[in-house]
């Protein structure tokens, strides 16, 4: 009886180190598929030459990856690993479905010959060294319309959801996706190439790769959805990319799109508290700002100045510059900032820049003349669905101390953001009012 006891409790423990392993490795290939999935997918759709055809062989590569790594141990390169898995089980499954079409079992003799002599990393020759900024200029190819080159590639290269892209969009999950399957099936049925294009055509194509890295970290420095007010990972992705860019084609407007997310993101640790709660600009300690980021954004933003055209964002990071000099927020040159939105509204006119002009004239002339402005905008319905509208809306009200009206801007607010720190920070003001 005891042996058979001691032999069920090894059995238990043997099933026990077993599923602890599996769980292990399968933390493991979901923290590489967060770091490298991306990259992976642009790979695959070099090599595979078709959206779908690499989603599905990406998808795979990562679910042979549990199994096999678990057996055989981690590869010391698991990207080039992840890519030849997807590539040689997109050309099996073609294969597979050659039973019932005979032109998929030559397509896949072809697709095998084609990539048998390609590395999964570009070559050391080729002018850029990254198969996501291919895969952004594919996405961003003249032939898609601007607003499907901005959603492909925010779907396929960064991997946000429809749901994320459509709020940056301020529209419909239901009409990014349509986008997005239009896209596809234009790159496919105009056999758009995956590359970079030639110098000479940069600069037509550089203004919608710029708007694609301009909204990625946008989502990256203020999270549409979930727990967490920023997500590094986009952000930092959106930096690289910009980094790629300016050295591709040392455009002043990279250069100073560039500039701006350095700057803005230099207050990334000032912005929340340790427990994650939101901390307005002019309540952070600036001690927590890096330095450094600082210091490269303002030496990018003196350059693009000294070339005397300045595009709509080396006017956002001039502003972001100024925020960045100040020592203090009461220190802030607010007229200036002010000046520089008037160039902004010039340079590129909407809702959201009007905004903040609305925001900065409030600093500088007082509450009341910032509710002018914001009342006039929401009038108009443009902004009408925007949380941040609302909440400098509550925010001018409470200062004035028109304590119903804030109340019911707040609340409005708040029934529409869907970020949580923000939405914490909104019940907050709203208790301080009842108090």
């Amino acid at each position: 009886m005891q042996v058979r006891e001691a032999k069920t409790d090894d059995a238990m423990k043997a099933r026990t180190m077993t599923e602890d392993a599996t769980n292990q490795m399968r933390e493991t290939v979901e923290r590489i598929y967060r770091s490298e999935s991306r990259q992976v997918l642009a790979t695959l759709i070099r090599l595979l030459g078709d959206f779908e055809v690499a989603e599905e062989a990406s998808h795979d590569a990562f679910a042979a990856a549990v199994e096999q790594w678990g057996r055989d141990g981690i590869p010391a390169n698991p990207r080039a690993w992840l890519v030849s898995t997807g590539r040689f089980k997109a050309i099996d499954g073609m294969r597979r479905r050659a039973r019932h079409d005979a032109s998929l079992d030559e397509l896949a003799k072809q697709l095998e010959s084609a990539t048998a002599s390609i590395e999964t990393e570009p070559q050391e020759d080729e002018p850029v060294e990254d198969d996501r900024l291919r895969l952004i200029f594919t996405c961003c190819h003249p032939a898609l319309a601007p607003e499907a080159q901005v959603a492909m590639t925010l779907r396929e290269v960064c991997g946000l959801t429809t749901e994320e892209i459509a709020r940056a969009f301020l529209t419909k999950p239901a009409t990014i996706a349509q986008r997005i399957v239009r896209a596809k099936a234009k790159i496919r049925d105009a056999r758009i190439p995956y590359e970079v294009p030639a110098e000479k055509d940069l600069p037509d194509r550089l203004d919608a790769v710029l708007r694609v890295v301009y909204l990625v970290f946008n989502e990256g420095y203020s999270a549409s959805t979930g727990s967490a007010l920023t997500r590094h990972d986009l952000s930092g992705e959106a930096v690289r990319l910009g980094r790629l860019l300016a050295a591709l084609l040392p455009d002043p407007e990279a250069m100073g799109l560039l500039a701006l997310m350095l700057l803005q993101d230099s207050r990334r640790a000032a912005r929340t508290s340790p427990t994650g709660e939101l901390i307005l600009l002019e309540d952070q300690d600036r001690s927590l700002w890096n330095q450094e980021q600082i210091a490269e954004g303002i030496t990018l933003v003196q350059g693009v100045l000294s070339h005397g055209q300045v595009g709509p964002y080396s006017i956002q990071a001039a502003i972001a510059a100024a925020h960045a000099q100040a020592q203090t927020a009461a220190a802030t040159d607010w007229n200036q900032i002010v000046g520089l939105y008037n160039l902004l509204l010039q340079a590129e006119p909407s809702p959201v820049i009007e905004l903040n002009w609305a925001v900065a004239v409030a600093m500088r002339d007082g509450p009341s003349a910032g509710l002018n402005l914001v009342d006039a905008i929401l009038k108009r319905g443009d902004l009408d669905t925007y949380h941040l509208a609302h909440a400098a809306r509550a925010d001018f009200c409470r200062r004035l101390g028109r304590t119903k009206e804030a109340r019911a801007s707040y609340q409005r607010a708040l029934s529409l953001t869907r970020q949580e720190p923000e939405r914490r920070f909104l019940e907050l003001r709203l208790r301080e009012l009842q108090d």
